[in-house]
């Protein structure tokens, strides 16, 4: 049994936005399923610090988190078409990036082996100037500068397995070699960017891999892109700590998407995150949550990860019914072009 972190902190639920899919019963019912497997009580609690402003400037600009702190002090409202304020959310959002930047604090302290931050607002389709896709504050992205800021990191590899391509989190390392961004996503949908050929630019370049995926492709495409581009590029990359934007919306079930994952193929990748961070960085991993809307799945996707995790050899249940059926291997294809074009940076 490893030592895992969990971050949480009643003000998540303080970002009220309604009926919104994005919601705070999102975070009950992961917190109930954490209990009701016997999990929560083997994680060490971990509780967030607020980000300082000079934190999220490392992401944001200033007038933006200015306009963020001011728009929820007036009562809130949508922020952009998608993006729901509420009065605490600010506070909410600023402990949100704080959590993962804590989280980090007690990996790369020896405290915990792994963190799971379970923190909303979600952050990583947030840029420097604006909110989007319901996100405020990029967290898995002020966690990252925090890490090389305080710790001197050179190379730090953030996976995204959100259905969502983390276009805020892309953008902001696009032309970075410190941080290999890799994102497996459904194309055609939210928020239009994850091309294959977008590969990072300038010294940057070679950094960003995008797996964009068609509808209905299910675990074996995900866990493909993961044994044929992740494992291989990250050996090659060699990272000393490990971020995981852990959205759970490419469930088969989830309302919003429908790249038709399972539990099942969420405990294979996160085995192979896992497992990656164990060979490379001493098994440092801090997984921040991001998407997620079927409220009677998303406590058991994310207990799963955080069983595989913490290695507490717990069977957790596949919820959502009688998963799909089998694959095409043409769902394969877009892993072989992105192996054609990321061939011009890895040995693959």
């Amino acid at each position: 049994m490893r030592k895992t972190g969990l971050v949480y902190d009643p003000v998540f639920m303080k970002h009220d936005t309604g009926s919104h899919p994005e919601n705070a019963r999102r975070l009950k019912y992961i917190m109930d399923a954490l209990e009701d497997y016997g999990i929560r009580g083997k994680m060490t609690a971990i509780e967030p610090a607020e980000a300082t402003v000079e934190q999220i400037a490392a992401i944001h600009r200033p007038e933006y988190i200015q306009k963020v702190a001011d728009f929820a002090a007036a009562g809130g409202g949508y922020l952009d078409p998608d993006t729901a304020v509420s009065p605490r959310s600010y506070e909410a959002a600023v402990k949100a990036a704080g959590g993962v930047i804590t989280a980090v604090d007690h990996v790369m302290a020896g405290e915990v082996d792994s963190a799971f931050a379970l923190v909303r607002p979600p952050g990583h389709h947030a840029v420097a100037g604006r909110s989007m896709g319901f996100c405020l504050f990029n967290n898995i992205a002020a966690g990252t500068c925090h890490a090389r800021e305080k710790y001197g990191l050179e190379r730090i590899l953030v996976v995204d397995w959100d259905v969502h391509h983390g276009n805020g989190t892309a953008d902001t390392f696009y032309h970075d070699p410190g941080v290999l961004y890799f994102s497996t996503h459904q194309q055609g949908i939210f928020p239009g960017t994850g091309r294959i050929s977008e590969v990072g630019a300038g010294p940057g370049e070679g950094y960003t891999v995008n797996i964009p995926f068609n509808r209905g492709t299910g675990n074996e495409g995900i866990y493909f892109a993961f044994t044929q581009l992740l494992e291989p590029i990250a050996r090659q990359y060699r990272p000393e700590l490990i971020m995981v934007s852990a959205g759970f919306d490419a469930h088969y079930s989830d309302p919003l998407a429908g790249l038709a994952m399972t539990v099942e193929g969420y405990i294979k990748i996160a085995e192979i995150v896992k497992n990656l961070a164990d060979e490379l960085c001493g098994g440092k991993l801090v997984a921040a949550l991001e998407g997620g809307y079927n409220l009677g799945v998303v406590g058991h996707a994310v207990s799963a990860v955080v069983n595989v995790f913490g290695e507490y050899g717990i069977t957790v249940d596949e919820p959502g019914g009688t998963p799909p059926g089998g694959v095409s291997p043409l769902m394969r294809m877009p892993v072989d072009e992105a192996i054609k074009v990321q061939k011009r940076y890895w040995d693959l």
